[in-house]
This record gives structure tokens, C-alpha cells and sequence, in this order.
């Protein structure tokens, strides 16, 4: 007994001090933030920030970092080594620049790509605090509305809708209103997700603590006793929400926001869905002038330090050296040939999957380690977009922000099954969910941009074998087979959608569409994945978490972005932070924390 108490005690002394060590510069030492500018709707002057395309003359010399992607984690890990003092590269394949994080026009209407609501924004909570010493104030914020997300069940014209209220009381009876007999299930409900997502830290200190000492919590099975993260981490949404409640539509609307995940409730780890849950209990945001801004704001931040951030630059390959440690990488232009480019640190944001078995060396890939990370991961289901553009402002056509999930029954299970064995040819018929947003309405600076034009955009779930047979095809050139499977799940979507807000019906402008195969070109997604690697129960476990971290088996190698940590902005962003801590070799975290509290008493002393 003595033992296990001197054993533990002197745990605890390793983890603070491996948990508060600093050892390189503080990003976080003051606060950064300056009152914002006006608004840049100049477009020479935003494609000079966002469609900077690579040349090697624009390569800065003796860089600091190489980071493959600008993706929020890429930017977010770059912005924050930039803010120290290092001098860091970035390398983003397509024209334009942001990943998740870009817009594309059609026909004279913006659309955005990824970024339909993030939570957490409100003013002086971590994350609102942490982009806004990486764009120094200047991306600017708007609330979504109240409701922010409505659940729709059934028919589509008059079937049951649900409310999801800003603020967890507001959350809480607006359920109760909903759902009268069943107080106890919500309340039950809730106080899990407090319960749960209050400890989302275990899952980064398990990443960022010393890889031996990590896997002696998880073998001793430490992590789960005191965790409850943990502990719920291995249980599905399924088997918990059904445990509180034997109504099917509650049942439903509990489950509801596991599209923002890619994992249907039976599948999806209730920690997970815990997390997502308290993410927007106190409602949502979009960034004003849309979700380019978030990009627009950080370049300028990496240049600061003489850093670069260039899209149009492929790269082919992670250079390693003789003693297996990374060292560059090789990067073609468009037109151009391929050309080295040096660094004593690489860092990928392309996801686990294209970064292993695309971008190393085979004999490194072969490497017992990185094979056995490689099987502990899986590719997420395949995703399919829509994208409307609709004559008119958000008032003529009653638009609202609020994000609107529709679920045809309330079988959630059921819908999954009967869609994936249909053929893909009859499949369009089974559609389990819709995710539908306006950004337009979401965004009050969009009429200034767009006047009198709105958009929406249609999401949902497809299998990337139905399109796999066009994977190496070029876009737009796939065929008349290709496209008119792809105008089935189109059609089906946009008629739906109609059913839905069926004001929109004459005022259809245009439409466009993306299945699996445009995500694997446009979004380097490798198996046209929303979210990268699967976010199923395996992924939360505690030895894929510890084993799933910024640095890798290869020395001189970090990884960044949602596939260290959890999918969507705020999980990239955070994974951006550890990485970034992980290279510096101190802890951001308690940095920023502090730098917080500093803002926190400023702002209460003027108060006074």
C-alpha cells in the first residue's frame, strides 16, 4: 500500500513538471489585439493575401518550420511559431488558401466551403481569446441567431421542429417545453454533458504529457477511474441516450448533432458527442465577412515574422536524411519543377493518412511505429455539398442563421443501414439526414458584398466507393455517367430542401454540387472525408489518444490539425496549439490562461 502511495505521489511530481515546463518563447506574453480596420472588400487586394501563389523566389530564407497545408491547424500552428519569433513556410496545393477555411464564387454568389457555425466565441472565453491574439483582433465575430440549430423530423411540410436555445437554461426548458413528462431524461441529459465535456483537458494533457508516462496512465487504467471523460469515452451515443429515455423523438433530438462529427449514435463515442454538445450550448457564431476572413487575418501575422503562406505549391514528398530525421520537403509550383525546400522542422496539417502513405519515404512509412498509428485510425465516411444560389436578400426570402438538421424518421440506425445498402443509383431516394445553412444570412456584412443574392448550403452523408471509379479523372471532365449519378443526390437534396423552405422554389438561380471525389481534389481529403480520420468510439479511446500526437516517430516531424485531436474549427485550432506547444517545448495552454486572466482584470478595472 505504501508503495502505490509513494508510486503516486511521485507521479503527480513528474506530471506538474512535465505539464508546467517552458522552454521556449511565450506567443501568449501580451496581448496583441488592436481595434479592428475597416473591412476589406477590395478584390485585388484580398487575392494578394489569399491566392499568393508559390515561386521559389518567394521561399524566405533559413525558415524555422515547413508546414504542409493552410488549413486552420496549419495556420493556427504557423501563426502561433510566428508570434515566437520563428520564421515559417507554408504550403497550400490549391489556388486559394484556407482549406476548410476558403470560399468559392459562382456565378456571382459566395459560397463557403467549411465553416457553417463555431462555437465558444463569446467574448473572453479561450478560444474567442486565443484567435484573437493570432489575427491581433481583427477577425471580427456575429452571433447566428437564437434559435441556432432546429431539428426537423418527419415530413418535411408540416413534421415536428425543434428548438436549440443560446444559453443551457434556455436550452434546458425549451426541451422540457418540448418534451413535457420527460424533465428528469433532459435534466439527466445535461448534467452528463457538463459532466463529460468539463473534462476535455484529460484529452489534451493525455496528448502533451511524455509519451511513457501517458501510456502508464493508460495501462494502469488510472485514466478511466478518474476521468469521466474517459469513462464515457468507450460508450456509444446510442446506449446512453436510449438508457435515459424511452421516447423516440427525444431519443432523436439528443442525437441530433452527431452530423457535425460524421458518426451516426451508434457508432459515436458519447464523450465526443458531449464535447459538440457544450460547444454550442451558449449558442453559435460566423465570422463576419465570411469564412476567408479567418485566413485574410492570420496570413499577415506569419509574414510578420518573415514567414510565407503560398498556395499553388504541391508538395510530392517529406525529405528525411540518412538519420531518419525530417528535413524538407520537395514542393512543385503549378507549371514549375519541383524544387527542395529546407527546414530543421516539418509539420503537416494534410491529415495522418495523406502524410504516412503519401508524403514518406516507403522504408519510413514501413516503420513498425508509424504502421501501427496508420491502425489505429480509420477514413471518415464520404460527404456530399450543395450549394444554391437564391435571388434575393435574407429578408425577401426569410432567411434566418439558424442551421436547419432534418431527419426523415426518427430511426436514426435504420435510416444509416437502408441508405449504404442501397445501390448508388437508387440510393438518392434514402437520404438519412440534410445539414442546410445560410451563410449569407449568417453573415451581416454579405450584402455589401453580394447585394440581393443568398445562398444555402446543403450537406449530407455518401460512401466514397459510389464515386470511387472517377478518383483519377479530372474535374469537370468526369463523364456523363459520373455526373448524372452526382445530379441524383443533387436533385434529391435540392427537392427536399424546396419542401423544407419552399419560398425559395422561383427564386433558384443556380445550383452546384460536390461529391466525395471533388473533396479528395479539393480538400486533399483522401477518401473525400468531411471530417479527416473516423471520430467512432476506437478513436477516443485512451491509447489512440496517446498515440495520436503532434510529434511523430520521425524525428523533426509534428502533425497538426483535427486528426491529433477532434474534427471542426475549434478542434483544429486546438490541435494547432498543441503542436505549437509541443515544438516550442512549453505549455500554451497555461500561457494563454494567464494571458486571460490579464484581459479579464483590465477589462474589470475599467469597468470600475
Amino acid at each position: 500500500m505504501w508503495l502505490y502511495v509513494v508510486a503516486a505521489l511521485l507521479l503527480i511530481f513528474i506530471l506538474f513538471k512535465s505539464w508546467t515546463a517552458n522552454r521556449g518563447p511565450n506567443p501568449f506574453a501580451a496581448d496583441t489585439r488592436r481595434p479592428p480596420k475597416p473591412f476589406v472588400n477590395d478584390k485585388a487586394e484580398r487575392r494578394k493575401v489569399i491566392k499568393n501563389a508559390f515561386s521559389p523566389d518567394k521561399v524566405p530564407q533559413n525558415l524555422d518550420a515547413i508546414i504542409i497545408g493552410s488549413g486552420i491547424g496549419g495556420q493556427s500552428t504557423a501563426a502561433i511559431l510566428a508570434k515566437a519569433g520563428k520564421r515559417v513556410l507554408v504550403l497550400e496545393q490549391l489556388g486559394k488558401l484556407g482549406g476548410c477555411c476558403h470560399t468559392f464564387n459562382e456565378k456571382g454568389y459566395e459560397f463557403d466551403v467549411g465553416i457553417h457555425y463555431i462555437g465558444q466565441m463569446n467574448e473572453l472565453s479561450p478560444t474567442r481569446i486565443l484567435i484573437d491574439q493570432l489575427t491581433e483582433g481583427q477577425l471580427q465575430w456575429a452571433p447566428t441567431g437564437d434559435p441556432f440549430d432546429v431539428v426537423l423530423l418527419g415530413d418535411t411540410s408540416n413534421g415536428r421542429r425543434y428548438n436549440m436555445r443560446a444559453g443551457t437554461q434556455q436550452y434546458t426548458d425549451e426541451l422540457k417545453k418540448a418534451f413535457p413528462g420527460e424533465e428528469k431524461a433532459i435534466d439527466t441529459f445535461i448534467q452528463l454533458v457538463k459532466k463529460v465535456s468539463g473534462r476535455i483537458q484529460d484529452m489534451v494533457i493525455l496528448k502533451m504529457l511524455p509519451l511513457p508516462i501517458a501510456r502508464f496512465l493508460c495501462r494502469t487504467g488510472l485514466v478511466k477511474r478518474f476521468s469521466p471523460f474517459f469513462n464515457y469515452a468507450g460508450r456509444s451515443v446510442s446506449e446512453v441516450v436510449n438508457g435515459l429515455t424511452e421516447n423516440k423523438e427525444l431519443r432523436t433530438v439528443l442525437c441530433y448533432i452527431f452530423g457535425t462529427y460524421g458518426v451516426f449514435p451508434d457508432k459515436a463515442s458519447f464523450a465526443l458527442h458531449a464535447i459538440l454538445i457544450d460547444h454550442y450550448l451558449r449558442g453559435a457564431w460566423y465570422p463576419s465577412g465570411g469564412a476567408s476572413e479567418i485566413t485574410f487575418h492570420l496570413v499577415p501575422v506569419i509574414e510578420k515574422s518573415g514567414g510565407a503562406v503560398l498556395a499553388k505549391a504541391t508538395v510530392e514528398k517529406i525529405l528525411v536524411n540518412s538519420d531518419k530525421q525530417a528535413c524538407g520537403v520537395v514542393v512543385r509550383g503549378k507549371g514549375q519543377d519541383p524544387v527542395n525546400i529546407f527546414a530543421p522542422v516539418v509539420i503537416s496539417g494534410a491529415g495522418i493518412f495523406n502524410t504516412y502513405e503519401k508524403l514518406l519515404p516507403p522504408e519510413i512509412r514501413a516503420m513498425p511505429e508509424i504502421q501501427s498509428q496508420l491502425g489505429m485510425m480509420r477514413h471518415g465516411d464520404g460527404g456530399f455539398s450543395l450549394f444554391i444560389g437564391l435571388k434575393g436578400t435574407k429578408e425577401e426570402l426569410n432567411l434566418v442563421g439558424a442551421n436547419y438538421i432534418y431527419f426523415p424518421d426518427t430511426n436514426l440506425e435504420m435510416l444509416e443501414k437502408r441508405f449504404v445498402s442501397a445501390s448508388p443509383e437508387d440510393a438518392p431516394a434514402y437520404i438519412p439526414m440534410l445539414y442546410i445553412a445560410s451563410a449569407s444570412a449568417k453573415d451581416p456584412t454579405h450584402e455589401d458584398r453580394c447585394p440581393g443574392k443568398s445562398t444555402l448550403t446543403v450537406l449530407s452523408f455518401t460512401p466514397y466507393e459510389w464515386f470511387e471509379e472517377w478518383k483519377d479523372k479530372k474535374v469537370q471532365k468526369r463523364g456523363s455517367d459520373y455526373e448524372s449519378l452526382k445530379s441524383g443526390f443533387a436533385d434529391a437534396m435540392l427537392e427536399t430542401t424546396i419542401q423544407i423552405f419552399p419560398q425559395i422554389k422561383d427564386k433558384i438561380d443556380c445550383y452546384t454540387s460536390g461529391s466525395p471525389v471533388t473533396n479528395q481534389h479539393y480538400l486533399g481529403a483522401p477518401r473525400g472525408e468531411f471530417y479527416g480520420a473516423q471520430h467512432d468510439i476506437a478513436r477516443m479511446q485512451p491509447d489512440t489518444v496517446t498515440a495520436m500526437r503532434a510529434k511523430t516517430p520521425i524525428k523533426g516531424l509534428y502533425l497538426t490539425g483535427q486528426d491529433i485531436l477532434l474534427c471542426g474549427f475549434a478542434g483544429a485550432l486546438t490541435g494547432g496549439m498543441i503542436c505549437a506547444s509541443e515544438i516550442l517545448g512549453r505549455n500554451l495552454y497555461l500561457d494563454l490562461q494567464k494571458l486571460r486572466r490579464q484581459i479579464i482584470q483590465e477589462k474589470a478595472k475599467k469597468l470600475e
